[in-house]
């Protein structure tokens, strides 16, 4: 078979994207994305991934660090932290893999053992390739795709950025015990959350827990949350047509006020005219 890895992603994402270009695949936590266009600046809190970057070229802001990814490069995050993308060069097609503690872990006590061979680009993209190829034969996918989707994990671990990767999963370290909270607020974002509950999800003293929470995610819990509920309500603004107030207390505002001063300093403009300005760009 002579498919490269751009040729099966595009074919899987041209018949299966949504309105956002993006298209899931049976495989839990793998999704193909395309763009057509450049875009304008897409604000998010990413879960721990890998993207590799097939076409086209994407600019991804952390922190105070700005990185353009282009075909060939894989971009790599190790925690849930905020982001600011922008596809720059399109038509831009790349394919994600969620990073799965469990089974970091379980390689990390393996792979402690000895040391693994030296790694390439080509093993990270000749094992996605496979696993790309699996979704052709869907009865094969529930019995093969674990071992490969395992095997896309021991490259990334074997590779430049493996003890990054490892700390994911360590089954009670701090990065364990900061996800658990994440994984709260993901779900109860719209609800008050004290920070005792959450610290109590991570089994950590509340100082402690802020200072870990900050440390990976480099934001404060209700930061986080803010972020949460405004990408949110921006969504909701954009894809599904709700008013700007609907949007505030869909995602758990009680002050349409507050939320309008909020949403202004994170995206740039009041609500409406942000909305108005992406409806007439799109």
């Amino acid at each position: 078979m002579t498919d490269t890895l751009l040729d099966i992603v595009r074919r899987h994402v041209e018949a299966h994207a949504d309105a956002d270009g993006l298209a899931l695949t049976p495989i839990a936590g793998l999704t193909t994305i395309r763009s057509a266009e450049a875009t304008g600046l897409l604000h998010g809190i990413a879960r721990p991934l890998v993207c590799l970057v097939l076409q086209g070229a994407k600019q991804v802001a952390i922190g105070d660090t700005c990185v353009t990814y282009r075909a060939g490069d894989s971009l790599l995050i190790t925690a849930d932290v905020p982001t600011i993308s922008q596809v720059t060069v399109a038509p831009y097609i790349s394919l994600v893999l969620d990073l799965d503690p469990a089974v970091l872990g379980e390689l990390s006590v393996q792979m402690s053992a000895a040391a693994p061979p030296e790694p390439t680009d080509a093993e990270v993209a000749d094992t996605a390739l496979r696993l790309m190829r699996l979704l052709e034969r869907p009865a094969a996918v529930p019995v093969l795709h674990a071992q490969l989707v395992r095997e896309l994990h021991y490259w990334l671990l074997a590779g430049r950025h493996g003890k990054a990767i490892r700390r994911l999963g360590g089954p009670d370290g701090h990065a364990q015990r900061v996800a658990r909270a994440v994984a709260l607020l993901r779900a109860e974002f719209d609800r008050p959350l004290p920070v005792e509950r959450l610290a109590a999800a991570a089994g950590m003293s509340a100082s402690s827990f802020h200072h870990h929470f900050r440390a990976a995610t480099s934001l404060s819990p209700l930061q986080f949350q803010k972020h949460l509920r405004l990408i949110e309500a921006r969504r909701l603004m954009m894809s599904d047509g709700v008013s700007a107030s609907s949007a505030a207390f869909a995602v758990g505002y009680e002050s349409v006020s507050q939320f309008t001063r909020e949403y202004g300093r994170m995206f740039g403009l009041p609500p409406m005219k942000d909305a108005a300005q992406m409806h007439a760009s799109g």
